[in-house]
């Protein structure tokens, strides 16, 4: 049987060819690779501002709600006084150095083998009073954390929103609680599933105090059948007990299948990853229409991209991109050309 997910890679190819043809695509530089097996549907990351070298990551739907502590190649972090019970993975290497672990504090090599196989794989930082029914993207503003559950398909969903976490000391801390939920609601959105599937959402960002969402648009009736252009959205409240209905503030009909997106640390670039592009935006220099003005944009390779879904800054001029397979990507943001509608 064909998997869900090569499906979607297979109908993410023939679209990127059908619509690009001519144009040419880039191959990214490969500097990760995500080896822990608890992370089997990378669908957000972002860098912690508060950590060296750490990112924080989380799985599509049907997870844990809970989230991953990595380095920069993809490494998973895990607190040290609980490095004795867990282990990334149970490999042989890892339960060989258990043993010697053990046999170093003068055990008999059968009680050592025996706590050897009791370590277990970590299980990322499972964030309390929270439930992932489909997880897209994660942001910071550099003290919370943002996690958006606004996946939404069908279009039919009504308990869209986003939890918000102190951020964890990724060495210190295994569990930690939401402080919040914020219901969220599409102000256009009065059928569910509504009449234009427009109001799926995979990418969210946050600038200037406040939290931002582009959606991600279907054909009627088609999971997998998408349309081009997408809306900005700004989050102005901050309501528990009600909805938050979301502010529109603008359109772009250009973009396709935005999957995540990010600001750069100086907060004056958007990066928006989509399925087989990226684009870059500046900030604008009145009011917060991102997603015009000048803009650039690369055409990516779906072969080597997959189900491109993560999108983060390492810094001002580097991005990292990750995909569901857990590969992760660097892309100078000079090897990204001027967008040219038409060419």
């Amino acid at each position: 049987m064909i998997s869900a997910r090569l499906c979607l890679i297979t109908t993410i190819f023939f679209l990127s060819t059908a619509l690009n043809a001519a144009e040419s695509r880039y191959l990214l530089k490969k500097t990760g690779y995500v080896e822990f097996s608890q992370i089997s549907e990378m669908s957000g990351i972002v860098k912690s501002r508060r950590y060296d070298d750490v990112y924080w990551a989380h799985n599509d739907s049907g997870d844990f709600p809970r989230i991953f502590a990595l380095n920069g190649a993809g490494k998973v972090i895990i607190p040290g006084y609980l490095q004795r019970s867990y282990s990334a993975e149970l490999s042989t290497e890892a339960l060989a150095e258990a043993l010697v672990e053990a046999l170093v504090e003068d055990k008999g090599v059968k009680q050592a083998s025996a706590q050897a196989n009791r370590k277990n794989i970590w299980p990322g930082n499972k964030i309390e009073m929270a439930a992932n029914l489909d997880w897209e993207d994660i942001s910071t503003d550099g003290n919370m954390l943002y996690i958006a559950d606004t996946g939404n398909n069908g279009n039919a969903r009504r308990d869209l929103g986003v939890y918000v976490v102190p951020e964890p000391n990724p060495a210190a801390t295994q569990d930690i609680r939401a402080l919040k939920y914020l219901p969220i609601a599409y102000p256009g959105q009065q059928q569910f599933p509504a009449r234009q599937w427009h109001y799926d959402n995979e990418s969210m960002f946050f600038s200037d105090g406040h939290i931002y969402f582009i959606t991600k648009h279907r054909q009627p009736g088609k999971i997998s059948g998408w349309e081009k252009g997408a809306v900005l959205y700004r989050l102005d409240t901050d309501y528990t007990d009600k909805y938050n209905i979301l502010t529109e503030v603008q359109r772009n009909e250009n973009i396709m299948l935005a999957t995540g997106a990010d600001v750069s640390p100086d907060g004056q670039q958007l990066a928006v990853i989509c399925y087989t592009e990226v684009w870059l935006f500046k900030k604008p220099a009145n009011g917060d229409h991102w997603l015009s003005g000048d803009a650039r944009r690369l055409p990516l390779d779906p072969s080597q991209m997959k189900t491109s879904e993560a999108i983060s800054w390492v810094d001002n001029e580097t991005l990292l991109l990750g995909n569901e397979e857990r590969d992760l990507f660097t892309l100078p943001t000079s090897e990204i050309p001027v967008y040219r509608p038409g060419k």
